[in-house]
C-alpha cells in the first residue's frame, strides 16, 4: 500500500512539472500583458452595458492565441536561446521538452485560439490575431538575425491586442482602434530598445541584429527611444481629442509621457545600464497605467 502511494506521489510531482514546463513555454507573464491591452481595448470600446460573455471569449481566445504563438516563437528560436545567459533555462534549450512536443503544443494553441475567436467572437477579431500570428512568427523573428528593423517588425504584431478588444467589442475596425494601436506601438520601440541594451553583449553573441548590437556607441538607439517617447507623448493625448477619454486621462497621458520621455532623455545623456534599466522599469508602469485612466475615463 505505501509503495502504491509513493508511486501515485510520484506520478504527480512528474505531471505536475510536466504541466509547468508547458506553461512556462507559453511565457504568461507576456500574456497577461497582452490580455490586459486587449480587455481594455474591448472595454473602451464598448456602450454603457458590457457585454461580459463576449469578454470572457475574447480573452479566451486571444490567451489561447497568444500563448500558442510565444511557444511557437521559442521552437523557432531554440538554439538561439541556447546561446544566451537569460534563456538558456527556458524549456526547449534546457531539453525539458522535446521540439516537436513544443511544435505540437504551440500549433494546437494557435489554431484553437483562431478558430474559438471565429465562431465565439467575430471573424474579424480572428483575422487580426491571424496578422499577429503572421507578422510575429515569419516577419519578425527571422529578421532578427538580418536587420535592426526587426524592433519596428515587432512593433506591428505586439500593438494589435488593443485592436482585437476592439473589434471583438465593435465587430469593425475604424479611426480609434488606430489610435489604440499607435500608442501601443510607439511604446514598444523604447521598451524593446531598452531590453537590448541590457542583454546587448548576450544578443551580439547569439547573433542578433539589434540596434544596440550594430551600433555599440549607442547614439542611434538613444536617437530612436527620445523620437518615440516624444511620439508617444503626442500620440497619446489622441483618446481624448477623438472622442474615447475624458479631459482627465487627456492630463494624465500628459504627465506620464514627460516622466517616460524624461526616463529616455536620461539614457540619452548618461548611456548606462542604470538608465536603461529605469527606462524598462517605466516602461512596464507607462503602459498599464495609461490603459487604466483610458478606460476609467472614456467617454460613454
Amino acid at each position: 500500500m505505501i509503495s502504491t502511494t509513493q508511486a501515485v506521489g510520484v506520478d504527480l510531482s512528474q505531471m505536475s512539472r510536466r504541466v509547468s514546463t508547458f506553461v512556462e513555454l507559453t511565457k504568461p507573464r507576456l500574456v497577461s500583458m497582452i490580455l490586459i491591452t486587449t480587455s481594455a481595448g474591448f472595454y473602451i470600446a464598448s456602450p454603457q452595458t458590457l457585454n461580459w460573455m463576449q469578454l470572457i471569449c475574447a480573452i479566451i481566445g486571444t490567451g489561447l492565441s497568444a500563448a500558442g504563438v510565444l511557444a511557437l516563437n521559442q521552437y523557432l528560436e531554440r538554439d538561439l536561446d541556447a546561446r544566451m545567459v537569460r534563456t538558456c533555462h527556458r524549456p526547449l534549450p534546457d531539453q525539458r521538452i522535446r521540439p516537436t512536443a513544443a511544435l505540437f503544443f504551440g500549433v494546437l494553441l494557435t489554431g484553437g485560439g483562431l478558430l474559438y475567436l471565429t465562431f465565439f467572437v467575430n471573424p474579424l477579431s480572428a483575422l487580426v490575431t491571424s496578422a499577429i500570428v503572421v507578422t510575429y512568427l515569419f516577419v519578425y523573428t527571422p529578421l532578427k538575425q538580418k536587420t535592426s528593423l526587426c524592433t519596428v517588425a515587432g512593433a506591428f504584431p505586439g500593438a494589435l491586442p488593443p485592436v482585437i478588444g476592439w473589434v471583438a467589442a465593435r465587430g469593425t475596425l475604424n479611426i480609434e482602434a488606430g489610435v489604440l494601436f499607435a500608442i501601443l506601438f510607439l511604446w514598444q520601440l523604447p521598451h524593446s530598445l531598452s531590453i537590448a541594451c541590457i542583454y546587448r553583449d548576450e544578443y551580439a553573441q547569439a547573433g542578433f541584429r539589434l540596434l544596440p548590437v550594430i551600433h555599440p556607441d549607442g547614439r542611434s538607439t538613444n536617437r530612436q527611444i527620445v523620437i518615440n517617447c516624444l511620439g508617444l507623448l503626442v500620440v497619446a493625448l489622441l483618446p481624448t481629442l477623438i472622442g474615447i477619454a475624458g479631459i482627465v486621462y487627456f492630463y494624465a497621458a500628459l504627465i506620464l509621457g514627460i516622466i517616460f520621455l524624461g526616463f529616455g532623455v536620461n539614457l540619452s545623456i548618461s548611456r548606462s545600464m542604470i538608465a536603461a534599466k529605469r527606462l524598462l522599469y517605466a516602461s512596464l508602469i507607462y503602459l498599464p497605467c495609461v490603459f487604466l485612466i483610458m478606460a476609467l475615463d472614456k467617454v460613454t
